[in-house]
C-alpha cells in the first residue's frame, strides 16, 4: 500500500498538469481563426477541467490542503513562450504544433506517474484517465498541423 505523501504528490502533479493544459487553452485562444479548431480546444478545456474536479473531490482523502496548481511564475512563462513562438507565425498549423508540444509533455509526465508511482486505485485510475485523454488530444490535433 503506498503512503498519503505519495498520492498527493501525484495528485499535485496531475493537477498541475490540468492548469497547464487550461492556461495554454487559454492563451492561444484568441490566436485561433479555425472554427474546428476552437471547437476541439474547448473540449479539451472541458476535459482538463474535469480532471481538476476530481482532483479536488480526491485531495481530502490524502490531505486537508488545496490541490497545487501552476504557479504565477509558469502562467507568465507559458503566456511568454506562446507569444514568442506564435509572433511571426499564428497559423492554425502553428497553434496546433504548440499545443501538441506542451500536450506530449503532460502524456510524458502522466507516463511517469504511472510507471514510477506506486499509489492507490482511484488516484492511478485518475492518471490513466489523464493519459488517455491527453493521448487521444494529440491523436485530433494531428489534424490541424
Amino acid at each position: 500500500m503506498s503512503n498519503d505523501k505519495n498520492e498527493v504528490n501525484v495528485l499535485d502533479e496531475l493537477n498541475k498538469g490540468a492548469c497547464m493544459g487550461c492556461d495554454a487553452i487559454d492563451f492561444i485562444m484568441d490566436k485561433v481563426k479555425d472554427d474546428g479548431l476552437k471547437q476541439e480546444l474547448n473540449r479539451q478545456y472541458e476535459k482538463y477541467k474535469g480532471i481538476s474536479d476530481k482532483i479536488e473531490r480526491l485531495y481530502p482523502e490524502y490531505s486537508n490542503k488545496e490541490p497545487h496548481e501552476t504557479s504565477a511564475m509558469n502562467k507568465a512563462m507559458t503566456w511568454y513562450g506562446i507569444e514568442m513562438k506564435t509572433f511571426m507565425d499564428d497559423s492554425t498549423s502553428k497553434l496546433a504544433e504548440l499545443l501538441m508540444q506542451g500536450t506530449n509533455m503532460g502524456i510524458i509526465e502522466g507516463r511517469r506517474l504511472l510507471n514510477h508511482k506506486d499509489t492507490e486505485p482511484e488516484v492511478h485510475a485518475l492518471v490513466q484517465e489523464y493519459v488517455a485523454m491527453q493521448e487521444d488530444a494529440v491523436e485530433k490535433l494531428k489534424a490541424f498541423l
